[in-house]
């Protein structure tokens, strides 16, 4: 099977947040002892992005204690700030003056970066009010698909011209209001579609029914989204299969909230200690979160792992030799699909991963990139359209890219802690969710060296 997966070109995607800008590579030095640290982990990217959209669409101020400070949510604060909305971030903290859902500036370019959660949900937040924006992204965002999320809010009365391909940025959006009733959308590409019009729904003019077509890609997203709105005051009303949703006319309250850390990034540390059998414990957070990557922590314990939770924490203790043997759908955690991916050559048996052929359409296609990664180090790896198999193996010494993808960095990484000699390119792409990644390793007592 041929891909095309090269490194994206053009327009700045890293933000000021980031921490390796004109860093080429990064390499690894396996540490000589297990890993054992307790930590915190910022908040989460999900939760971040929705609670800074809601917020800036409430009538008050709102107060967001552990907001993620990374390139995503760097590109929805500067939106935001292109509409007119006053935001003030202090550390962690961003103190969001809301608009009502009336934005100050009515005209203007917003630019997204490579923010795949911006781009699915400020546009309906926009068509939800009045003015004219054009809307660009970075040329790998610009790939990505939209056409789902912006048909339906054409069939609400927005007007959205392409200056390239249909269903896809860069466009115009000119907004006048949506107009309720009811509306399709699929769920079997992305549930940032559902989320992007169940974030606007309460600024319709009437009550607004979003029906949903087939089965929904990681449902626990659509649930977060639900969660988040009715933290601001607005209930939505799911119907008993789940597959519509309706929404009454209204408008978000502020609110003062702390959000929960970010339980992908979290995955990360998780697997380095199951990958040196060291012991990670991150504070702050609960098996019963929303979040789906939670589910590593099962398939972590199968691998032969143990695992505590606790009251306000979660710790990890690994094994001297991971096991393998079986199939695990990645159907509502895919994000972790590459994790595992990166831990499965140190397992006693091959490990398939299925589910997660919508992850073809993230920052690149993960499975193909990981599929080729794992090729360049030697390691046995059949690729499947909705996943791969991988089998145990000794990674050789090479260079490893990234496709500007933070989660195909990451999970290197985790091969590079055990086997010696791997380098990684583009070391600064972790700076879409996680920019002090590389610092956080070497605080662990990895050897980082940045280049």
């Amino acid at each position: 099977m041929e891909h095309t997966i090269g490194q994206p070109h053009g327009r700045e995607s890293r933000s000021p947040w980031s921490r390796c800008k004109g860093k080429q590579e990064v390499r690894i030095v396996p540490p000589q002892s297990a890993i054992t640290a307790n930590i915190t982990i910022p908040g989460s990217k999900s939760l971040t992005n929705r609670a800074l959209i809601i917020a800036a669409l409430a009538e008050g101020s709102s107060r967001l204690e552990g907001i993620l400070k990374s390139d995503d949510s760097y590109w929805c604060i500067e939106s935001l700030r292109q509409l007119g909305v006053h935001i003030e971030v202090e550390e962690e903290t961003a103190v969001i003056h809301g608009t009502g859902g009336d934005w100050p500036n009515r005209e203007g370019e917003l630019y997204f970066g490579a923010a795949g959660t911006i781009a699915r949900f400020l546009p309906g937040a926009l068509a939800a009010g009045r003015g004219t924006w054009k809307l660009q992204g970075n040329p790998r965002l610009s790939e990505r698909p939209l056409a789902p999320l912006l048909d339906a809010l054409s069939a609400l009365g927005a007007d959205i011209r392409y200056e390239a391909e249909q269903g896809r940025l860069p466009l115009t959006l000119h907004a006048n209001g949506l107009r309720g009733s009811g509306v399709s959308i699929a769920g079997n590409v992305s549930s940032q579609f559902i989320s992007g019009l169940l974030l606007a729904a309460p600024y319709a003019r009437e009550p607004l029914t979003v029906q949903i077509e087939g089965t929904v890609v990681q449902r626990d997203y659509v649930e977060m989204t639900l969660d988040m709105m009715r933290a601001f005051g607005i209930e939505a009303e799911p119907s008993a299969d789940g597959q519509s949703v309706l929404v009454q006319p209204g408008k978000y309250q502020a609110q003062s909230l702390a959000l929960e850390p970010d339980v992908s990034t979290c995955c990360y540390f998780w697997s380095l200690a199951a990958q040196t059998n060291g012991r990670v414990r991150i504070e702050g957070i609960s098996d019963r979160t929303r979040q789906p990557d939670i589910e590593i922590l099962d398939v972590l314990e199968r691998m032969g792992c143990t695992v505590v939770r606790g009251d306000g924490f979660i710790e990890v203790a690994g094994t001297p030799r991971l096991k393998g043997g079986f199939t695990a759908s990645m159907k509502r955690w895919s994000d972790q699909t590459l994790t595992i991916a990166a831990l499965a050559p140190f397992a006693d048996a091959p490990i398939t991963l299925t589910d997660a052929a919508h992850i073809r359409h993230h920052e690149c296609d993960r499975i193909a990139a990981i599929c080729t990664e794992l090729g360049k180090l030697g390691i046995r790896v059949e690729e499947h359209p909705d996943g791969l198999t991988v089998y145990p193996g000794k990674p050789q010494p090479t260079l490893l890219d990234t496709y500007d993808d933070h989660r195909v960095a990451m999970a290197l990484s985790l091969i590079a802690v055990k086997a010696d000699g791997i380098r990684i390119a583009d070391p600064g792409c972790v700076s879409k969710t996680c920019p002090d990644y590389w610092d956080r390793l070497s605080a662990l007592g990895v050897e980082v060296t940045l280049s």
